[in-house]
């Protein structure tokens, strides 16, 4: 006779407490999900990402920025923690000082990912979703072999800006105004 064996779900708070062992990971419906280092490539689109958002934010201080795969709760009972590249988090949904410890009770209204070369478009798409159905307003996925953005909300068609069109999300972060082309611009010399 077969036993079977009882997989233990974490919550995303027995996921936040795992000791840090150097390696990525994401929780997935309860399970540890490990996740590969992305190259330098991807963290310099994730730094001018932040650059521009935070820019904006100097001169329009409506909220915050975090990224480094900051967690972001899109699953309860079986939890599921995704690590955005950048979000932002309106003073509406966070007030404005220091955040508290752990994963917040919300999500943020934009998200930004960045698609490296080894990302396959499903499961981008399959994040995408998850962080719709959250509750995110909009998802963009910087993409970093074509220099696109695509950009996702729930029951609306998807939408593609090449470099040379500005992306706006006037709804999220009135003013901003920005070239896609810039979210790919490398360090200056």
């Amino acid at each position: 006779m077969a036993t079977a064996v009882l997989e233990k779900l974490l919550t995303a708070e027995e996921f936040r407490r795992l000791p840090d062992d150097g390696h990525r990971k994401e929780l997935k419906r309860g399970r540890v999900i490990p996740m590969n280092v992305p190259a330098p490539r991807h963290g310099e689109i994730c730094v001018q990402t932040v650059y521009l958002l935070r820019r904006h934010l100097d001169d329009y201080p409506l909220g915050r920025v975090v990224c480094n795969d900051s967690g972001v709760v899109t699953e309860r009972d079986p939890d599921t923690v995704r690590g955005s590249d950048v979000a932002f988090y309106s003073f509406k949904r966070v007030p404005p000082g220091p955040l508290p410890q752990g994963y917040l009770t919300v999500v943020p209204e934009l998200v930004f990912e960045v698609r490296s070369p080894s990302d396959r478009w499903g499961q981008i798409l399959a994040k995408v979703s998850e962080y719709l159905e959250a509750g995110v307003s909009v998802v963009c996925v910087l993409d970093q072999m074509t220099e696109r953005c695509h950009v996702y909300r729930n029951d609306e068609e998807s939408q593609v800006f090449p470099s040379d069109r500005e992306l706006l999300l006037p709804d999220i972060l009135p003013e901003f105004r920005v070239a896609v082309g810039r979210f790919f611009e490398g360090a200056k010399g």
